[in-house]
């Protein structure tokens, strides 16, 4: 099963192509791993995720996301690669997102 789950801050304002009559979004996510340090201060690890929503999920969050926003994301990695106009090897992985909502602050 492929399923990922992300709660986390935007971390760009969502941007929206269209397809053949399909849109597409995608931003950037901001995840945070509160940790213990060896010297008993908290530590935090960012981890920025790339985020592409399809069809109707692109239209929730070209309503609905913007920078600084904390939104629940859940969907499916996705990785693939591609040549670059440098004519270089990429690899990408994504969060293809098949539900986006906003979260709860506590």
């Amino acid at each position: 099963m492929n399923a990922v789950k992300l709660i986390g801050n935007v971390g760009r304002n969502v941007t929206v192509k269209t397809f053949d009559k399909l849109k597409m979004a995608t931003f950037s996510l901001a995840t945070n791993e509160i940790y213990q340090k060896k010297n008993n201060e908290q530590g935090t690890n960012t981890t920025w995720h790339n985020v592409v929503a399809w069809g109707k999920v692109a239209d929730v969050c070209e309503k609905m996301i913007s920078k600084g926003k904390l939104v629940v994301i859940e969907g499916r990695l996705n990785s693939r690669t591609y040549v670059n106009k440098e004519n270089k090897k990429v690899n990408v992985t994504e969060i293809v997102a098949l539900k986006v909502e906003e979260a709860e602050k506590n």
